[in-house]
């Protein structure tokens, strides 16, 4: 009998073995997925959700941690699943910009399970807020990790699924209208994104995105690239709530629980802009160019609307609505300018807008509890009812206007500057007057709600007090925007360094393959 012959597995398998740190690269997804899925096991033993999940994401704090300091220090990191070689497995690519979105979202994670102890009721703790909040998370992480297209579609799927569980929590009217709205939009951009990847596929025969980015400049000049970008555009500017498809966030985000719709401000929006990034950047910068002024037309009516929105409201949490709508529009003018300076603010606002957000909800649940509305009709007196909480709320206001020292000015300040070298004086005048705008809206709301005195028929407060469960994750957040603000210059360090790691990425692309050529 002939010997059989040998097969050369290294043809087709990663064949070095696995060092730790790779493993940090899947580890968020694979913690929170068995984390969400323990406790729909013990789904009757509500009494253990909070505790579990608050560790669970104490320790997925400590291992996005781990992974800034592992990328910061060495570069991406790559985990190809089944050991197949890239570009046929699939891969988690882990880049400084994802490592910083991740962790940040880990932070308000974190502050949002805590903040729910109280916020969430037996009924809501029964019907799964924990585990959907893990899921959730998984799939956020899932989105900032993965390093495969496709992927990142599924992803945004179960983002998107266990957000849906989350918004209808209590299934009372206005929950379930706002659900309506927010699935139909975000049903169309995820169709839509499924689609865009199915022509992606069909041009490159990859969805590896390191992939793509090397085949990208042999295939500019025969494969229809513009239409792709587009789509991709349109696709996740739907995701980001950006102009004109932006109406869906103010109708469902002030629906459901108040910790619900701080997660939702802080997380949600960012994971479209995040893809927006990745995409249009690192795998298509010749079409993010050529696609840069109608970018730019977008990200304007997107700030400045908001900011107009946000003046127009008298609810509070509506409002807010509208302030996550004008903060996309800085984001996208980051993404129109293109250069490293504007793509570093563009990063840094996304990463205090994901803290700030939350923070923000967070105080509109707490002028609720002291002054029984989201209404600022209704509300008034705070300023004498509770200075500290006042005090606190003010530091959040100035940072949300981009005023100095607080963490909004840095960004802003830098895309002005962006702005005015590249010659797009509007697009400047454009990020003043929005910030000019949201500083009247929130300059209204501290009349009203805080220094005007409490109305004879006032509302009776729901608690006697601020519950130090809700404070503290309140506390903690507004130290880290202050702390971005008095204290820039680290943050600027890193959110250059992922800017210039996301228009050159050889870094990327050596990691997934180190020898830089083909399988």
């Amino acid at each position: 009998m002939a010997a059989p012959s040998s097969v050369d597995l290294s043809l087709a398998l990663v064949m070095e073995p696995t060092v730790a740190t790779q493993w940090l690269a899947i580890l968020p997804v694979a913690l929170c997925l068995t984390a969400g899925a323990g406790l729909m096991m013990v789904r009757h033993a509500i009494h253990r959700h909070p505790p579990v999940a608050i560790a669970t994401l104490v320790l997925l704090v400590i291992i996005d941690l781990l992974l800034v300091v592992q990328v910061a220090q060495h570069g991406p990191v790559t985990m190809m699943m089944g050991r197949w070689l890239p570009p046929f497995g699939i891969a988690f690519t882990v880049d400084l910009t994802g490592a910083l979105f991740a962790l940040s979202a880990a932070i308000v994670a974190l502050a949002g399970a805590i903040y729910a102890t109280v916020d969430i009721n037996g009924s809501g703790r029964r019907y799964g807020f924990y585990p959907f909040l893990l899921v959730l998370m998984a799939g956020v992480s899932g989105a900032f990790l993965t390093g495969d297209v496709f992927n990142l579609y599924v992803w945004f799927e179960v983002l998107l699924i266990s957000s849906f569980g989350l918004l209808i929590l209590g299934s009372e009217r206005e929950q379930i209208d706002g659900a309506v709205k927010y699935a139909i939009l975000n049903l169309i951009a995820t169709t839509l994104f499924l689609i865009t990847v199915g022509y992606l596929y069909a041009i490159f025969g990859t969805l590896n995105m390191a992939d793509i980015a090397r085949k990208a400049e042999g295939l500019r000049g025969t494969a229809p690239m513009m239409t792709l970008a587009a789509l991709f555009v349109l696709a996740f500017g739907m995701k980001a709530a950006a102009f004109p498809v932006n109406f869906w966030l103010p109708a469902s985000y002030h629906t459901p629980r108040l910790v619900v719709s701080a997660l939702f401000a802080g997380l949600l929006t960012k994971v479209g802009v995040y893809a927006l990034l990745r995409i249009m950047v690192t795998l298509f910068p010749v079409e993010r160019e050529e696609l840069s002024f109608v970018i730019a037309v977008l990200a304007a009516f997107t700030m400045v609307l908001g900011a107009l929105g946000a003046l127009a409201q008298s609810d509070l949490r509506r409002m807010l609505g509208f302030v996550v709508i004008s903060g996309i529009g800085y984001l996208l003018a980051g993404v129109a300018i293109g250069a490293v300076g504007s793509l570093s603010a563009a990063l840094f606002y996304a990463l205090h807008s994901i803290v700030l957000m939350t923070a923000l909800y967070f105080v509109a649940g707490e002028a609720r509890q002291l002054g029984g509305s989201y209404s600022l009709v209704a509300l008034g007196g705070l300023w004498r009812t509770a200075p500290a909480f006042a005090a606190v709320s003010l530091a959040l206001f100035f940072a949300a206007s981009g005023l100095p020292p607080f963490s909004g000015f840095w960004p802003k300040a830098l895309l002005v500057k962006a702005s005015i070298d590249i010659g797009a004086w509007w697009l400047a005048a454009s990020i003043l007057v929005a910030g000019f705008v949201t500083t009247i809206a929130f300059g209204r709301v501290f009349l009203l709600a805080y220094w005007r005195p409490a109305g004879e028929t006032a509302p009776t407060p729901e608690s006697a007090g601020i519950a130090w469960v809700r404070l503290g994750p309140l506390l903690v957040l507004s130290l880290l925007v202050v702390w971005f603000g008095l204290f820039p210059e680290r943050l600027l360090v890193l959110t250059q360094t992922a800017a210039e790691g996301l228009i050159d990425p050889t870094a990327y692309l050596n990691s997934v393959f180190p020898a830089g050529g083909t399988p």
